[in-house]
């Protein structure tokens, strides 16, 4: 971590690999990829009214870069430069909280190369910044848990990410949210300053959309806009279970859209079908959006497991790893490949707007465009589907990679890196409209990034396995083998009073023959020693005595 910290300049050139490819991808596809909402972001600001449906903050960066430079490629730029920072901020921060430096500085290079992060990055959807600042949040909490505490600069750093979040994405405040709440759990220090910055940047957007922006002539979301994926609820639930509906509930819906609109809308996968065609009147929608509102809060306490499975199904994009190939809405969106916006503007469309041209593919450079294009639509295959375009999945790989580490390392702050991941996943499995990718994108970058600290951190517990059951069997005493005979335990000792203590037995006698006494020594001289005291001499003064340490029967006799 120090030496990260005294030498900035060795994530530089990660930084200039990431950017160099990703930079490619934006000349390939200049001045990038784009669908009926990247139009839509625009044209409100030229034509008007203004309207917050979507993110006031990247409308206002493409109407910046559209007055000024007449075209759309500096915000496509910017946003390559601003991924290619983030993932390699992500990176140092995995390598200094122990990650594998060499693999992690490798997966972050080889990345942008993938077309999940590569035409991603130069798309132009409000998602892609949102994303971004997902990527650098998980960087931050690598580095608290690194340090294995929150310091103020990271605490600032975590107001402006989750800030961010809700001012690029309508459901960014439910995941600063969960972010936070799980972030409150894993840390020890700081909580009350967590909680109240978490609660500022949650905060702050709603009350920007609903007081502040209506002040300078940007008007609130629409209530459909709001409220689709109610909507969505009852269209499932009138095709499913009509007796639900009394005449008065479909004389509503009827005067919103035709009935067969409710029903053909009624899949659970997406909202598509209902509120995207023609026949379905946004403006009547409006009108009475407080009344089906009521219809659906009826519902959803008469039938609420109908309800909740209904949003499992259209969330399936967070918790399923694969598509489902055969429901209607049920595959997974990726991109539209379409070369210009001819197609989405006009009646019932997005108002057509002067300088609508700039929504039009126009290669920089035609020669990656043609090594790009098929690596993009190969990629799109329905094999690569699950792997590539699913963010369950690297969800799943985020939360093993740091339950591992913070295992392997006794560091609980590891799990604060997959918190802003955790908190994506049940933002979108709540309340979202459709199977896109790019709802769960950031687990997708994210989860990539944690597959170095996943398999160094399994190698570290396999070590610490190996180690420790070395230790414990060099501790294990040895075990008497089968065929070794074990001695017979000696006779109990006799009793200090046992008059037989003192009396020698035929046990007692020597194994080898005693020698005869000189002439000249009579057994009855005070100097000889009585029997008593030879048997009840103690082992030092046998042992003083030369000669006698060495006679079997001696030994014996001490033992």
């Amino acid at each position: 971590m120090g030496t990260a910290k005294s030498r900035p300049w060795v994530a530089i050139p990660t930084f200039l690999i990431v950017q160099a490819v990703l930079a490619c991808w934006w000349a390939a596809f200049y001045p990038g990829l784009f669908s009926r909402d990247s139009v839509l972001y625009l044209s409100h600001t030229v034509v008007g009214p203004w309207v917050s449906d979507h993110s006031v903050l990247y409308d206002a960066l493409l109407s910046l870069s559209f007055t000024k430079t007449g075209d759309l490629g500096a915000v496509t730029f910017a946003q390559t430069t601003a991924m290619a920072a983030a993932l390699t901020y992500l990176a140092q921060s995995l390598k200094a909280l122990g990650a594998p430096r060499l693999p992690t500085t490798l997966v972050a290079m080889l990345m942008p190369l993938a077309p999940p992060v590569g035409a991603f990055s130069v798309t132009l959807w409000k998602d892609v910044p949102f994303t971004i600042c997902v990527i650098a949040i998980a960087g931050v909490c690598a580095r608290i848990a690194a340090r294995r505490a929150v310091t103020v600069p990271t605490l600032v750093g975590l107001v402006l990410l989750f800030t961010a979040l809700g001012l690029f994405r309508a459901n960014g405040f439910l995941v600063v949210g969960v972010a936070v709440l799980a972030l409150l759990v894993i840390v020890t220090t700081m909580r009350v300053r967590l909680l109240l910055a978490g609660t500022f940047a949650a905060a702050l957007p709603l009350v920007l959309t609903n007081f502040v922006f209506p002040q300078f002539g940007i008007m609130a979301p629409a209530k459909t806009y709001v409220y689709h994926t109610a909507f969505g609820d009852i269209a499932v639930a009138y095709r499913d279970r009509p007796e639900l509906f009394d005449e008065r509930d479909k004389a509503l819906m009827a005067s919103v859209a035709p009935l067969t609109r409710w029903w053909d809308g009624g899949t659970c996968h997406t909202i598509n079908p209902l509120i995207w065609r023609k026949d379905f009147s946004w403006q009547q929608a409006d009108a009475h959006a407080s009344e089906l509102l009521d219809l659906w809060k009826r519902l959803l306490i008469s039938q609420p497991a109908m309800i909740i499975d209904t949003r499992l199904c259209r969330g399936a994009i967070a918790w399923r790893p694969v598509q489902d190939e055969y429901a209607v809405g049920g595959m997974t969106y990726r991109f539209s490949r379409r070369p210009n916006a001819d197609t989405y503007v006009g009646p019932n469309k997005v108002p057509d707007f002067p300088g609508r041209w700039v929504f039009s593919l126009r290669p920089r450079s035609w020669e990656l465009n043609q090594a790009a294009e098929p690596w993009l639509t190969g990629s799109l295959a329905p094999q690569y589907d699950w792997v590539l375009w699913r963010g369950a999945l690297w969800s799943y790989v985020s939360y093993l990679a740091v339950a591992l580490g913070a295992l392997a390392r006794r560091n609980r702050y590891v799990l604060g890196v997959a918190a802003v991941v955790a908190g994506q996943q049940l933002a979108v499995l709540a309340n979202i409209s459709a199977q896109d990718f790019r709802y769960m994108a950031s687990p997708i970058f994210v989860g990539v990034l944690l597959v170095p600290l996943l398999v160094g951190s399994v190698g570290r517990l396999a070590v610490a396995s190996v180690r420790g059951a070395g230790r414990a069997l060099r501790r294990r005493p040895p075990e008497p083998s089968p065929t070794q005979s074990v001695p017979a335990p000696g006779p109990a000792a006799p009793a200090p009073d046992d008059p037989s203590a003192t009396e020698p037995t035929e046990s007692d006698a020597p194994t080898e023959p005693i020698p005869a006494i000189p002439p000249s020594t009579s057994p009855s001289d005070s100097d000889a020693p009585s029997t008593t005291e030879a048997a009840t001499s103690g082992p030092d003064t046998h042992a003083s005595e030369p000669g006698e340490a060495d006679a079997p029967g001696r030994e014996g006799e001490r033992e």
